[in-house]
């Protein structure tokens, strides 16, 4: 028997239809705990052209520190009002913009500490499997010692990072592919 292999497939364009219902722009209601905070940004190839048909998956700990997940067993409270996952789909021009609260940091492997941060995935046309990146927030003091950012040679670490504007607004954006300005992305 001749088996025959199966075609490939990119993992977008993200379809829109169906799945707007999954979509989550605002991560707090009145009640989370803990600083909101807005990011906003633009999904580009590495020409610089928009890519308009992305989306974004992001998880993260609540402000205490702790994931909403049961293989969280840190001793740090659980924020019965936050659960640490949105969806955000990318407008026609490529741009993103969604609310939550700054986690805390969060314990490490080794007794290190990592540093508050936002893992988000990113999924587009011609992905044959969505990409992994972290946001990190610029200024941040615990950035100094976060054990994945050490990993990251310094000069690439600005990718990884959020800057706060004059209205307080966070900016990061995410480029997939080009030399320097490539966003950094993680293998898992």
């Amino acid at each position: 028997m001749t088996l025959t292999a199966t075609t490939s497939h990119t993992v977008g364009p993200y379809y829109h239809i169906g799945l707007t219902w999954l979509n989550r722009e605002n991560l707090t209601v009145e009640q989370t705990l803990g600083e909101r905070v807005a990011i906003t940004g633009q999904v580009l190839d590495g020409n610089g052209d928009v890519v308009n048909d992305a989306m974004l998956e992001v998880w993260q700990a609540n402000a205490a520190g702790k994931y909403d997940h049961p293989e969280d067993d840190q001793d740090k409270p659980l924020d019965p009002n936050f659960e640490g996952f949105g969806r955000i789909p990318v407008d026609a021009e490529g741009r993103f913009r969604f609310t939550t609260i700054k986690p805390g940091t969060v314990e490490g492997l080794k007794c290190t500490t990592q540093a508050p941060h936002l893992v988000v995935l990113v999924f587009a046309r011609g992905l044959v499997k969505h990409l992994l990146t972290r946001i990190y927030f610029d200024g941040e003091p615990a950035n100094v010692e976060d054990p994945l950012l050490e990993c990251v040679p310094a000069e690439r670490r600005t990718t990884l990072l959020a800057k706060q504007d004059a209205t307080g607004v966070y900016q990061w954006n995410v480029i997939l592919q080009g030399t320097d300005a490539e966003t950094v992305f993680f293998d898992y």
